[in-house]
């Protein structure tokens, strides 16, 4: 038995299926928590392995290769160094599970499984489907009984008490959570109630990082007896979070508080999730950069400065090539506005003439389209042209393609063009908290931001937005990004969205545009997912004969 347990939380950035990179960066966060005196180092769940895996998950040979690299890793262990609680894909009983794997002394000294079903918001991305396992005792590490909570296990209490009845002195949490607004009080809210309920402290760790359409927050935490906070990592970073731990009198143990970094909220936390999930896209894929078309509009300046944010000004081409047509002066205030953005910015501009293209192609069907063309089918093709442009620029670089469409205008088909692009930041962010980034972002500079302090999107382009008119027959855009969340994200009928303000025509209109664009969004680039419920990826219809009357 001991007295004293020094517990390092390893809050890691590890890319999926990339097992040799992830274990190396394990072994390096072991390396630096033994410096520090830790006997145990805590690693989140699928830190092995990296997640979401999706499909990944399935294949035989590479959950040999996991269990492999799991071995190489407890191995290690045998050099009398801190015990790991590693998080990884396990088989078992013909399952595959969301594991948690003690290494101790050279070997895997115990296993545990994820007890309940994924809830998708507080534990683990839904996408990773496991089996889940028994509920089970703790496990030994150096003389002290840890009750592991692995993924959504958190969110059950029938998991913890378990534990604790089974002679738990601690509750350690391991976590591939992903962020969404109010996600990090939620998780904050479950570890007091398990807390409170079972008399323990409890240590939680959570995994940091984009991946796929994830954006995982970190902010690991510990709670003394009786849900005291004692130590919190800070979001959107990867963190080695020292806790030392002392058994009392009565054997209940305590910790005085540690580093304690407050996490960020609102529409910060929003731009440090955008801002990671776009790092990680470009860097997880070896991507050398990014190419933003500037269009002189808010969506795009923004994406801009996300990018040189997240990857400093010498990774971001900025390309002015705009479209003939609209109001006069229009293209003269768009390509001036582009020019601005990039000034402030600190990138490179580059411009690219495209009417000639535009009049050959033109020219070349004429023929074909004399005595049909619309105006709408010729704007959709010079879209689609700018767009290719910009893709073969993007390709010949090597660099990643960023589309600046809004979730408004993809969930409405409104979008232009975005074949070839790589990555849409602003996939899951509506046109109303486009313009909220757009403010916060002119009056503060982010955590970790690689971009200029001040004002980085003009205060013309702001202004444009603010007296900006949607399509014909549709509402402004607060009532407008209001319809479109009741109607896809909280699924209200037509009545309720009555309810709340909104015409019984109107919504037949919006539903409609909504389901006519399916087959666009399905040939959308992925973009990181914000929302606890993304209607661009999770809500899907048929894309032809689709049902069109809620009214």
């Amino acid at each position: 038995m001991t007295d004293h347990l020094s517990i390092a939380l390893a809050q890691i950035n590890p890319v999926a299926g990339s097992l040799a990179a992830n274990a190396g960066h394990i072994r390096a966060v072991r390396a630096a928590a033994a410096a520090r005196g830790a006997g145990l180092v805590v690693c989140p769940a699928g830190a092995v392995s990296g997640t979401p895996l999706l499909d990944l998950a399935k294949l035989p040979a590479f959950l040999d290769a996991v269990e492999a690299t799991v071995r190489a890793l407890a191995q290690d262990t045998a050099d009398g160094g801190p015990a790991l609680l590693v998080g990884a894909p396990w088989r078992a009983d013909s399952g595959r599970h969301n594991a948690a794997l003690l290494l101790d002394g050279g070997k895997i000294a115990a296993i545990r499984f994820q007890a309940v079903t994924d809830t998708g918001e507080i534990g683990a991305p839904e996408e990773d489907r496991f089996d889940t396992g028994p509920m089970s005792g703790p496990v030994n590490v150096r003389g002290v009984r840890i009750g592991l909570l692995v993924g959504s296990d958190l969110t059950a209490g029938d998991v913890a008490e378990t534990l604790a009845e089974s002679g738990a002195e601690l509750l350690v949490a391991m976590l591939a959570g992903p962020f969404a607004p109010g996600c990090a009080d939620g998780r904050m809210q479950a570890a007091v109630a398990r807390v409170v309920e079972c008399g323990l402290p409890l240590v939680l760790v959570n995994v940091v990082g984009g991946q796929e359409e994830r954006v995982f927050d970190g902010g690991s935490f510990a709670l003394a007896t009786g849900g005291r906070l004692v130590a919190h990592a800070p979001l959107f970073a990867e963190h080695l979070l020292l806790t030392r731990w002392e058994r009392g009198a009565n054997d209940s143990w305590d910790s005085s508080e540690a580093e304690m970094i407050a996490p960020t909220e609102g529409t910060e936390a929003l731009y440090g999730a955008l801002m990671l999930g776009l790092h990680d896209a470009v860097t997880k894929s070896g991507a050398p950069g990014v190419v933003v078309g500037l269009t002189g509009g808010l969506d795009s300046a923004l994406v801009a400065a996300m990018a040189v944010d997240a990857l400093g000004p010498e990774r971001v081409l900025a390309v002015r090539a705009p479209l003939p047509g609209g109001p006069a002066g229009a293209l003269a205030d768009s390509l001036d506005d582009a020019a601005e953005t990039v000034e402030l910015l600190g990138c490179r501009l580059d411009n690219v003439a495209l009417a000639p293209v535009l009049k050959a192609a033109d020219s070349l069907l004429a023929p074909a389209l004399a005595g049909r063309e619309s105006a709408t089918a010729a704007d959709r093709l010079h879209s689609r042209l700018r767009a290719a442009t910009l893709t073969a620029l993007a390709e010949r670089m090597g660099a990643l393609l960023l589309s600046t469409v809004d979730r408004t205008d993809r969930l409405l088909g409104l979008a232009a063009e975005e074949a070839g692009c790589g990555y849409a930041v602003l996939a899951d962010v509506s046109k109303t908290a486009v313009l909220d980034l757009a403010r916060w972002r002119n009056a503060n500079q982010p955590a970790g931001s690689r971009g200029p302090a001040g004002l980085v999107v003009p205060e013309r382009v702001l202004a444009r937005r603010l007296k900006a008119e949607t399509p014909a027959g549709l509402p402004p855009v607060e009532a407008l990004d209001e319809l479109l969340a009741g109607l896809l994200d909280d699924g209200l009928p037509p009545a309720g969205l009555a309810g709340r303000g909104h015409a019984a025509e109107m919504v037949a209109m919006v539903w409609q545009l909504v389901v006519q664009a399916e087959a666009s969004r399905r040939r959308s680039p992925p973009g990181p997912r914000i929302s606890r419920r993304s209607a661009v990826r999770l809500r899907r219809f048929p894309i032809a004969g689709g049902f069109v009357d809620l009214v």
